[in-house]
C-alpha cells in the first residue's frame, strides 16, 4: 500500500506499485509533469484504488467477501479499464454513500478522480474514444457558511497559551489567525522562508509560492520564537523547519500541529465547538473582510486561492453586518398602530341624514351579503 513514509515530510511516499500500471503513470505524470502536490497525487491513488477494487468485486472477479485490502490491482490492464461504463462509476457511489458512509463532498472528490483519470486515457494517451465519466454529474454539496471565531474568542485564545513551548504556540496560533495559512503550509515553513523585509515565502497547493507580509504581531512572535529555538539543545544545524520539537529537535508534523492548537482551544474554554486548524484559517479570512475591510482580489492573494470563487466563501456577511442592513431599512422605525374600531353607525351616512335605506323599517333586520352573491339572514 502506497502511503506517506514520513509524516514530517509528505513529500516522499512510496512507488505506486500496487496500483495498475497505468493508474501508477497518471499518478507520477500528475506529480511531476502537471505539478500536483505530492498530498493531492496520493488522494488520487486513494480513490482510483477504492474504485478498482470495488470494479474487481463487483464485476465477480475476486470473492465477495475478499477484504478490499488484499485484492491485487496490478493485472489490471487496458481491457478492463476500458469497459467501464458510466452505470459502473453510478453504482460505486451509491457503494461509497451506503456501505462507506462517504459525505456528499467525499463522493464528489472520489467521481473528480475518476474523471481526471479517464481524461487523462482520452485526450493524453489516446487509448480511449470517451470518457465514462462525463455523463455522470456530480453530487449535490450543501453550502454552509465557514465556522470562524469571533473577534473575542481569538483573543481570548491567544491569552490562553499555557504550554511547554510558550513562543512556538504562541506563533503557531498568530500566523494561523494573522495570516490565514494552511496547516500544511505552516508545517513546511523553513527558517530560510523567512526574509528581511518582514515577508514570508509560503509554498501552497501545486507547489505554487506566494509571499505574505508579516504585520507587527507577527513579526513580533517570529523573534521570539527564533530566540527561544536557538536555544534548543537538540536542534541540528542542518534542521530547516522553524517548527521543531522541543523533544525531537525535528519538524513538527502536521498531526502535531492539531494537537498544540487542540490543547490551546481548551485552555481558552473553546474546545468542543468544531475548531481546527482550518477553523483559524476561516478567521483570519473573515476577520481581514469584516474588520479589516480587505477587498477580495487582495484576500485571495493572501489565501493563495487560484481562483476568486472560492475566496467568496470567506466573505460571507456576519450577524453584525446582517443586524445592520436590517436597521438600515427605511422602514425599520416604523410602530404599529392599530386602527380605532368605529360603529357602524359612526360611518352610516344614512343616521346623520336621519333617514333609513330604502325598503328597511327600524324592526326590520338587516341582510348579509356572502361571497357567492346570494343574501341571508344573519
Amino acid at each position: 500500500m502506497s502511503t506517506y513514509i514520513d509524516s514530517r515530510d509528505p513529500s516522499k511516499h512510496d512507488a505506486y506499485d500496487d496500483c495498475p500500471p497505468l493508474v501508477a503513470r497518471y499518478l507520477k505524470d500528475s506529480e511531476v509533469i502537471r505539478g500536483r502536490s505530492p498530498r493531492t497525487v496520493n488522494g488520487y491513488y486513494i480513490d482510483l484504488r477504492t474504485f478498482f477494487r470495488f470494479l474487481k468485486q463487483s464485476r465477480g472477479l475476486v470473492p465477495a467477501d475478499a477484504e478490499p485490502d488484499s485484492i491485487i490491482l496490478t493485472d489490471i490492464g487496458l481491457d478492463l479499464i476500458r469497459s467501464v461504463t458510466a452505470t459502473d462509476i453510478l453504482e460505486f457511489l451509491y457503494y461509497a454513500t451506503r456501505q462507506r458512509g462517504n459525505a456528499p463532498a467525499t463522493r464528489a472528490r472520489k467521481l473528480s478522480s475518476i474523471k481526471g483519470f479517464y481524461k487523462y486515457l482520452c485526450t493524453k494517451l489516446k487509448l480511449i474514444e470517451a470518457n465514462p465519466a462525463d455523463d455522470v454529474d456530480s453530487p449535490a454539496l450543501k453550502k454552509a457558511l465557514p465556522k470562524y471565531l469571533t473577534l473575542s474568542e481569538g483573543l481570548e485564545l491567544l491569552s490562553q497559551v499555557n504550554t511547554d513551548f510558550y513562543e512556538r504556540d504562541y506563533c503557531i496560533l498568530t500566523l494561523f489567525l494573522n495570516c490565514g495559512m494552511r496547516l500544511s503550509e505552516l508545517v513546511n515553513i523553513d527558517v530560510t522562508d523567512l526574509r528581511e523585509d518582514d515577508t514570508i515565502r509560503i509554498v501552497g497547493k501545486g507547489n505554487k509560492e506566494r509571499l505574505v507580509y508579516l504585520n507587527d504581531a507577527c513579526v513580533s512572535s517570529v523573534s521570539s520564537l527564533l530566540a527561544a529555538r536557538a536555544k534548543l539543545q537538540n536542534v541540528e544545524p542542518t534542521e530547516k523547519a522553524l517548527f521543531v520539537s522541543k523533544k525531537t529537535g525535528r519538524r513538527l508534523s502536521a498531526r502535531r500541529v492539531q494537537q498544540i492548537v487542540e490543547s490551546c482551544l481548551k485552555s481558552a474554554g473553546l474546545s468542543g465547538r468544531g475548531y481546527s486548524p482550518h477553523k483559524l484559517r476561516h478567521t483570519a479570512a473573515t476577520m481581514m473582510y469584516q474588520e479589516g475591510g480587505v477587498d477580495m482580489l487582495a484576500l485571495r492573494e493572501i489565501l493563495g486561492h487560484a481562483h476568486v470563487s472560492t475566496t467568496e466563501i470567506y466573505t460571507h456577511l456576519g450577524t453584525q453586518k446582517l443586524k445592520e442592513a436590517a436597521q438600515a431599512s427605511p422602514f425599520s422605525s416604523v410602530k404599529a398602530q392599530p386602527p380605532t374600531r368605529r360603529r357602524p353607525q359612526d360611518s352610516d351616512p344614512a343616521q346623520h341624514s336621519g333617514h333609513l335605506p330604502a325598503g328597511l323599517s327600524e324592526t326590520q333586520p338587516e341582510q348579509t351579503e356572502e361571497t357567492d352573491g346570494t343574501t341571508h339572514p344573519p
